[in-house]
């Protein structure tokens, strides 16, 4: 297994107040399991700037005007070819909801689901960030 010194940045997106509070979890492309979107940090952008991009992109996400919020890191093994995996960070942004578009990039290739932090918890496979998401219920 190689070790990634380029971290990833992912997108929680949150609607209501704290005590119903609900996030955005989309489907991976490869195997339809429960994730935040996330991707690379784009050249010449801010860790932030490409969260909110990354959620855009995979699930259509306008946030409102607050500034995405540093809540926390997980790690996960990415898959490669040839059976190699990458072990990889994430810093998770967190952002308040503003509206959700039907047409975005990534619109045909994935679902997106409202749940509480603890179903969320339950429904992701890294287990960093089941442990993220349980410290928001």
């Amino acid at each position: 297994m190689q070790k990634s010194n380029t971290p990833q940045v992912a997108l929680l997106c949150y609607r209501g107040k704290v005590s119903d509070r609900e996030y955005l979890l989309i489907t991976s492309r490869d195997t339809g399991r429960w994730v935040l979107p996330k991707g690379w940090v784009k050249n010449g952008k801010t860790p932030e700037v490409s969260a909110l991009e990354e959620g855009w992109e995979e699930a259509g996400i306008v946030a409102a005007k607050d500034a995405p919020e540093l809540i926390g890191h997980y790690s996960y093994d990415k898959r490669l070819g040839k059976g190699e995996t990458l072990a990889l960070d994430v810093a998770v942004y967190q952002v308040r909801f503003k509206r959700l578009e039907r047409k975005f990039p990534e619109s045909g290739e994935r679902k997106r689901k409202w749940m509480s932090a603890s179903k969320a918890a339950k429904l992701v496979s890294e287990p960093s960030l089941t442990k993220l998401l349980k410290s928001l219920s």
